[in-house]
């Protein structure tokens, strides 16, 4: 069965300029409904991820002052959002819907969380719209549990996944793999396990041909027990940050490269959404959810 988490947007009202980002989230399962790709059967809300299950990633004390709703002005504005406490209950919800999927994917062979992806969030700190790391606390709760031994992180957002890369430095049970603009933010990069930085204007058959070349080395030389794949769409050339040039289809085709890999060889995938911001929100929306009809079709759920 394909199984989606999915965390209600909270009902604290969002500052005019943060609606539209978030709008995505409300959309992509109701047109996923809509067209008949899932029912309401393959959807589930996760609970709250624990404290301890978010302290083997995070410091205790950055995550007690965002628990205590006491992060400092400067702080949020790194991170992009008004602290509330609606807002750090969705995040720790995420954080468990991503844990959740992973466990399904090793059920089942993938799952996808219509949030995530917040790979700009370190132990210490949060920015870029991400308060704590969700493929980084789901990666340690399956080290912890002795659920994995290797863990591949696989991030094809268009900004680099500077908190993952960081956070897992020292770990070789965790390979992070980033493929992102070069000259896009952060502008400050830190050093993933495999970085590919692109030039602005890449287009989608440099792109896809470089993802074909690098992709299947790193499955066969790490040999991942599980693959956490974000899948960001503002690598779109609708994107108004993304500054590379592909299409919906290829963006599509990008998917059906990493799915079809982790199929092949026979390594679960939990998939979060990561970044899009095409100033029509339908360029968003059809680019992600073709990522859950690819993974359906694929997986054959």
């Amino acid at each position: 069965m394909l199984k989606i988490a999915y965390a209600p947007i909270y009902a604290h009202p969002l500052p005019e300029g943060h609606r539209f980002p978030m709008a995505k989230y409300e959309l992509i399962p109701a047109q996923l409904l809509y067209e008949g790709v899932i029912t309401e059967e393959n959807i589930f809300s996760p609970q709250p991820a624990t404290e301890e299950t978010i302290l083997r990633t995070h410091d205790a004390d950055y995550w007690h002052r965002m628990k205590n709703l006491q992060l400092t002005d400067r702080e949020m504005r790194a991170i992009g959002f008004p602290l509330s406490a609606e807002l750090v209950e969705r995040e720790v919800r995420i954080c468990q819907g991503t844990i959740d999927c992973a466990l399904y994917a090793q059920q089942y062979g993938v799952a996808l969380n219509v949030a995530g992806g917040t790979h700009h969030a370190f132990k210490d700190k949060g920015e870029g719209f991400c308060l704590l790391n969700d493929f980084a606390i789901a990666a340690n709760y399956l080290l912890h549990h002795g659920l994995a031994t290797q863990v591949l992180l696989v991030d094809l957002d268009v900004h680099q996944g500077n908190g993952s890369a960081a956070i897992f430095k020292d770990d070789l049970r965790v390979f992070t793999f980033s493929m992102h603009g070069q000259h896009n933010y952060p502008f400050h990069k830190e050093q993933s396990s495999l970085d590919v930085g692109l030039k602005d204007g890449t287009d989608g058959d440099t792109y896809l041909g470089l993802l074909n070349d690098t992709l299947p080395g790193i499955i066969s030389d790490v040999k991942p027990d599980i693959i956490f794949y974000l899948s960001g769409v503002d690598v779109l050339a609708t994107d108004k940050f993304g500054k590379l040039k592909l299409t919906i289809d290829e963006c599509k085709q990008r998917d059906e490269i990493v799915f079809n890999l982790c199929r092949q060889h026979h390594i679960p995938v939990a998939v979060a959404m990561g970044g899009g911001y095409s100033p029509e929100v339908k360029h968003i929306v059809d680019a992600h959810c073709n990522t859950f009809k690819v993974a359906k079709e694929v997986f054959g759920l």
